[in-house]
C-alpha cells in the first residue's frame, strides 16, 4: 500500500480548509443580522486552525465514495460547534485564556457578553446548517446527523467532559479538594471533552453513506476514539515541551491549575508510549476495514503524532 506523503496530506488539508471557509462564509453573510454579533462570530471561526474536523468529515465520507456538498455542509456544522466551544472555553469562568492562536481571545477582543452570544450563535448555526436546504439528504439521515452531533456536543459528550474536567480541578469542592487522578479517569474526560467531536467527524461518513457494513462502522468508531485520545495526548505533550510563540497560547497552564493530564500521570516518556499505542490501534482498525482507501486518514494519525502546534 503506497503511503501518503506529509506534503500530499497538507495539500489535501489546505484544500479542504479553503472549501470549508468559503461555505461557512456564505452562512455568515451579514444581511440584517446584528453587525457586532456577526463580526464576532466571523472572528471566532476564521481565527486560523487546521480545520482537522472538517477534513475528517470529508475524508470519512470519501471512504464510501461520497463527495461534494453533503460532507461539506456537515463539516461546516461541526466546525461551528468546535469554534463555539473554543470561545466559551476561553472565558474567565472556564480556562480564562487571553490568547488563542496568537490572537486575543474573543472576550478580550470584544467583551464577555459578546463572546458568549457569539458562541451561542455558532452553536445554533450548526443545527440550522444540518436541517437547511443546502444539505440535500433524506430526512431520516438528517435526523441521524442532528442526533449524533447533539450527542457529541452535549452532556453525553463535549459539555459533559468539560464539567468532569472542571470537577477534576476541585472547582466545586468547598475546600478545593481534587479527586485522585487515574489514567481511566483522564481517558474518560478526554474522550468526552476532546474526542467526542472527533468521533462524530469520523462516524459522519457512515451516516452520510446509503449503505455501510457493521465492520466498517466499528472500524470508524475505533479509529475516531483512538484519534481523539492521540490528539489530546499530543496536546498534553506540547503543553509541556512546546514553544508558546509557535503554539499561540500560554503553556503549562494545565499543570498550574492542577489539571490531571496524561503527562502529569504517566510522565513524558509514558505519554509518548501511550500516544504510539493509540495511534497504531487507530491505523490498524481502519486499514483492516478499508485497505488502501484509508491512506489519507492514516496519514493524519502520523501527522498528529509529529505536529508542533
Amino acid at each position: 500500500m503506497s503511503k501518503i506523503s506529509p506534503d500530499a496530506l497538507l495539500d489535501a488539508m489546505k484544500a479542504c480548509a479553503a472549501r470549508t471557509d468559503a461555505a461557512i462564509a456564505a452562512q455568515l453573510a451579514p444581511g440584517r443580522r446584528p453587525p457586532r454579533l456577526v463580526e464576532a462570530m466571523q472572528r471566532a471561526i476564521f481565527a486560523g486552525g487546521k480545520r482537522m474536523r472538517p477534513f475528517l468529515v470529508q475524508e470519512s465520507a470519501r471512504l464510501f465514495g461520497i463527495e461534494g456538498d453533503g460532507p461539506l455542509q456537515v463539516a461546516c456544522a461541526l466546525e461551528a460547534i468546535h469554534c463555539y466551544s473554543l470561545v466559551h472555553d476561553d472565558l474567565p469562568a472556564m480556562d480564562d485564556d487571553d490568547l488563542r492562536r496568537g490572537q486575543p481571545t474573543l472576550h478580550k477582543a470584544y467583551d464577555e457578553a459578546t463572546a458568549i452570544l457569539a458562541g451561542d450563535g455558532l452553536l445554533t448555526l450548526a443545527f440550522g446548517i444540518l436541517t437547511g436546504p443546502a444539505l440535500k439528504l433524506p430526512l431520516s439521515r438528517k435526523v441521524k446527523l442532528v442526533a449524533a452531533l447533539a450527542g457529541a456536543a452535549g452532556i453525553d459528550g463535549m459539555v459533559g467532559g468539560q464539567m468532569l474536567d472542571l470537577t477534576a480541578e476541585g472547582r466545586f469542592d468547598p475546600k478545593g479538594r481534587r479527586p485522585r487522578p487515574s489514567v481511566a479517569g483522564i481517558r474518560r474526560i478526554q474522550q468526552l471533552k476532546t474526542g467526542a467531536l472527533i468521533e462524530f467527524a469520523v462516524n459522519s461518513g457512515a451516516i452520510l453513506a446509503p449503505r455501510t457494513s457493521g465492520d466498517e462502522k466499528k472500524a470508524l468508531r475505533l479509529y475516531g476514539r483512538n484519534l481523539g485520545l492521540a490528539f489530546q495526548i499530543r496536546d498534553d505533550i506540547l503543553d509541556e515541551t512546546g514553544d508558546a510563540e509557535a503554539m499561540g497560547k500560554a503553556l503549562r497552564k494545565d499543570a498550574e491549575a492542577g489539571k490531571a493530564t496524561f503527562v502529569g500521570l504517566l510522565g513524558l516518556a509514558g505519554a509518548e508510549a501511550e500516544l504510539t499505542r493509540v495511534s497504531e490501534e487507530a491505523k490498524a482498525a481502519l486499514t483492516q476495514a478499508f485497505g488502501p482507501r484509508a491512506g489519507m486518514l492514516n496519514a493524519l494519525i502520523d501527522f498528529n503524532a509529529a505536529r508542533e502546534t
